[in-house]
């Protein structure tokens, strides 16, 4: 069988592409190549789309090598891909653990094959207890499905998957889902899709009161800008 690349940043006219193979250990490799990528799309301006493939789940004995060390390095470079200017839309399909369930996790918008399950690794007798228990909380940590998943591994099915928003949509027909989620996307500044994630992301630990002022900020801004396209 050939062995699909941990990773893979391939620039193109409009989208940047990164292939996550979640059958490889977390490397230094793999953590260049998500940053690598975010590189490009900051340097874009805000313009670019990322497309995130992922599948595959860990082998036996994945976290031998890891290092509390490399793991923060992973953890900051998925912060970063999930708090990019730049919409973010995955791709998965089959089985996908460790490096693909984090990377999946940090993205916008989730297109599944059917065929998905989602998989927190298993290593040394229990769950791997990284940032990704974290966001699968954030869908309901009293989801039967999900707790199962943080305690003992149990794979989440694609039905549970969908109905817990853990993906956004099934398909078979993954090519027509993700053009249109691309063009869905393609009519929003990417730098100012960052501030609604944000907002979005702040408005369940912020009171009303602190978060008004960030809100009006992102007002005035909005008010701002479209002046300016007026004027133009």
């Amino acid at each position: 069988m050939k062995t699909i690349p941990t990773a893979e940043a391939q620039p193109g006219h409009e989208d940047l592409t990164l292939r996550i193979d979640g059958r490889q250990p977390l490397s230094a490799e793999v953590v260049a190549a998500v940053g690598a990528i975010c590189d490009s799309a900051e340097d874009r301006a805000g313009q670019a789309r990322i497309i995130v493939q992922v599948s595959g789940v860990p082998q036996t004995s994945w976290a031998n090598e890891l290092t509390v060390s490399l793991v923060s390095k992973w953890e900051r470079a998925l912060r970063r891909l999930e708090r990019l200017p730049a919409t973010t839309i995955a791709v998965a399909d089959g089985d996908c653990g460790g490096l693909a369930l984090d990377v999946l996790l940090a993205t916008d918008y989730r297109i599944a094959t059917g065929s998905v399950r989602l998989v927190v690794p298993v290593e040394s007798g229990a769950t791997w207890p990284g940032m990704a228990l974290y966001r699968l909380a954030g869908y309901g940590a009293n989801a039967a499905a999900i707790r199962r998943a943080v305690l003992y591994g149990t794979p989440v099915e694609a039905a549970d998957a969908l109905a817990l928003q853990l993906v956004d949509e099934l398909t078979d027909e993954v090519p027509r889902a993700l053009s249109l989620a691309a063009e869905r996307a393609g009519a929003i500044s990417g730098t100012e899709l960052a501030i609604r994630r944000q907002l979005m992301s702040d408005a369940s630990v912020t009171s009303f009161e602190d978060a008004l002022g960030v809100h009006l900020a992102a007002c005035d801004r909005a008010l701002r800008r479209a002046t300016t396209e007026v004027d133009a």
